[in-house]
């Protein structure tokens, strides 16, 4: 097995098409379909299912994947440090729900480094989507929460995929809204208050359930629920159709605006608060890169201000 198998792999799953990754790599596809055989009968795994549109990974492929792209990623770090011609630049990314302050910490990351000699990628998504760019090491780090609703499954899939949590910080719901919201002076927002108005969430496709929400309280019974993708579109319907997001109440006002507030949410006997403890995913037994100690640094930092 050879670093140039496992780079003609790599290209290969990263284009979906033998033809396509042959183009790119500049070889011929009878040199690649070779190649590829090659180390499928090294590693005695079907790498690729073959169709004729294109390529995609087995599940044996996969897994045999992460660990071959980790190999080349410490690969192509060798020759960045210590040839005197290498132009690989060194790559940081984040995974991430939709935190604000996630954003904030890794631009103050960002702006310690040398663009030219990093490619930097940041990406709000859904939850099982943080957890699996981190499980395929598309990611170094992922940003989400853990709540006594959605513990017992999360950690289960970290289990599953080899990864751990680590604790950030620990806080109750607070009512996100604009200042200009009917409830926007009110120093306490009950439940009952909130029933009059479309509770915001970010979508998780149509398989999730209720623990995978980024919002904490999901469980509970909204009489308006509006589904997002983005917080941009949330801050426009918090202002347009007077919606509100249950969040942890630690928001950057530097990236979202002045105009939106965050007031405690005030439980009652039959809807309680609860406690979102926000933390960091990477893989078990992994030593975080520069960037990435920068970045639990900057995010430390920033719950400590």
């Amino acid at each position: 097995m050879t670093l140039q198998q496992i780079f003609y792999a790599l290209t290969t799953a990263d284009m979906g098409s033998m033809n396509k990754a042959a183009e790119k790599l500049y070889i011929s596809q009878p040199t690649l379909t070779s190649a590829i055989k090659e180390l499928e009968g090294e590693t005695g795994i079907t790498i690729f299912n073959r169709t004729s549109r294109g390529v995609t990974l087995t599940a044996d492929g996969r897994d045999f994947l992460m660990y071959a792209r980790q190999i080349y990623q410490q690969y192509e770090l060798l020759k960045e440090k210590y040839s005197p011609e290498g132009t690989v630049r060194r790559k940081f990314s984040v995974s991430c729900q939709h935190y604000s302050f996630a954003v904030k910490a890794f631009a103050n990351t960002v702006n310690e480094y040398d663009p030219a000699q990093y490619e930097f990628a940041i990406k709000e998504t859904r939850t099982l989507d943080v957890i699996d760019d981190v499980a395929q090491q598309e990611s170094e780090i992922g940003i989400l929460y853990l709540s006594s609703l959605n513990r017992k499954y999360i950690m289960k899939l970290l289990n599953r995929d080899s990864l751990e949590f680590h604790p950030l910080v620990s806080c109750s719901a607070y009512v996100y809204l604009y200042k200009g919201h009917p409830l926007g002076k009110e120093k306490e927002i009950t439940f009952e208050q909130l029933q009059d108005y479309p509770y915001l969430s970010f979508e998780q496709g149509k398989d999730s359930a209720y623990y995978l929400a980024e919002e904490i309280l999901s469980e509970n019974d909204y009489a308006r629920v509006v589904k997002v993708n983005d917080r941009a579109t949330a801050l426009n319907l918090m202002v347009g159709i007077n919606g509100y997001m249950l969040c942890s109440g630690i928001i950057d006002e530097e990236l979202n605006g002045s105009d939106f507030i965050a007031i405690p949410y005030k439980a009652d006997s039959q809807n309680p608060n609860a406690v979102m403890e926000i933390g960091y995913i990477v893989k078990k037994n992994s030593i975080l890169s520069d960037a990435g100690r920068k970045y639990i640094e900057c995010l430390k930092e920033y719950f400590n201000k």
